[in-house]
């Protein structure tokens, strides 16, 4: 069974950046989609960004401008760059593969923007 492990997440001041990792335990072939969401205390999970295999990607309208969701094909690695980060960006991140019939969730990791 693959594992996503994420990793990047932490404190930050408002105004700063950082960048999420999602790597897979082995390789993942025939990737269809790659996704990060995010879920903040008391509110429903939210996609913050995606892109399919081959195609653009596409943003939540709050973090356009701001997120980048890419992809290192070599390593099976999901990334997520976030700059200008704000307070209402606190939350827990989470990064999804769809591959086929198959899909993977990372644990989650937590990301705090401090005022």
């Amino acid at each position: 069974q693959v594992q996503l492990v994420e990793s990047g997440g932490g404190l930050v001041q408002a105004g700063g950046s950082l960048r999420l990792s999602c790597a897979a335990s082995r390789r993942i072939i025939g990737i269809d989609y790659i996704g990060w969401y995010r879920q903040a205390p008391g509110k429903q999970r939210e996609l913050v960004a995606s892109m399919p295999s081959g195609g653009s990607p596409d943003y939540v309208g709050s973090v356009k401008g701001r997120f980048t969701i890419s992809r290192d094909n070599a390593k099976t690695t999901v990334y997520l760059q976030m700059n200008s980060l704000q307070p209402e960006d606190t939350a827990v991140y989470y990064c999804n593969v769809v591959a086929g019939w198959a899909t993977f969730w990372g644990q989650g990791t937590q990301v705090t923007v401090s005022s």
